[in-house]
């Protein structure tokens, strides 16, 4: 299993929002036994006037629902920018077993960063997690949206 190409299918999806104006955030949910994209999303909350519609979020759901259980046991997630605590505690009841994810979020951040969901007593499942994997191209990515979006606002 190549955790690079998962994360570099994750950015793809990130740059399909960047297009559509929405934050570049892609998720990728993943099968380690056969390698096999079970689903991948993009952030689409602009768009659905959904502030839950993260690109984990949509993902997961996707993943859920084409394995027709409600629990994604066993099943690996990548995701551009490390996630909020909404998407957190959507991965844990989710049982994702690995979290991969690409630039460190300080200040929307809830692994490694804020409240750090998976370390509270309260947390029924803690992934496995990883990051930094193509940190550089999300934050880059991430940085120009933004940019981006300040010079519309001039």
């Amino acid at each position: 299993m190549d955790k690079f190409f998962y994360m570099q299918q994750a950015l793809e999806q990130a740059k399909i929002a960047f297009n559509q104006d929405e934050v570049p955030i892609g998720a990728v949910v993943v099968n380690p036994l056969n390698g096999e994209i079970i689903a991948q999303a993009h952030n689409l909350s602009e768009h659905s006037f959904d502030a839950t519609a993260h690109a984990e979020i949509l993902a997961m759901r996707e993943a859920a629902q084409k394995l027709s259980q409600n629990r994604l046991w066993d099943m690996d997630l990548y995701v551009t920018l490390e996630p909020c605590t909404m998407c957190a505690a959507a991965i844990s009841f989710m049982r994702i077993a690995h979290l991969y994810f690409a630039a460190t979020d300080e200040k929307g951040g809830a692994v490694i960063n804020g409240v750090r969901f998976f370390d509270a007593p309260t947390c029924h499942h803690k992934p496995q997690v990883e990051s930094g994997i193509l940190n550089e191209e999300a934050a880059i990515l991430l940085k120009d949206f933004f940019k981006q979006k300040r010079k519309k606002n001039v």
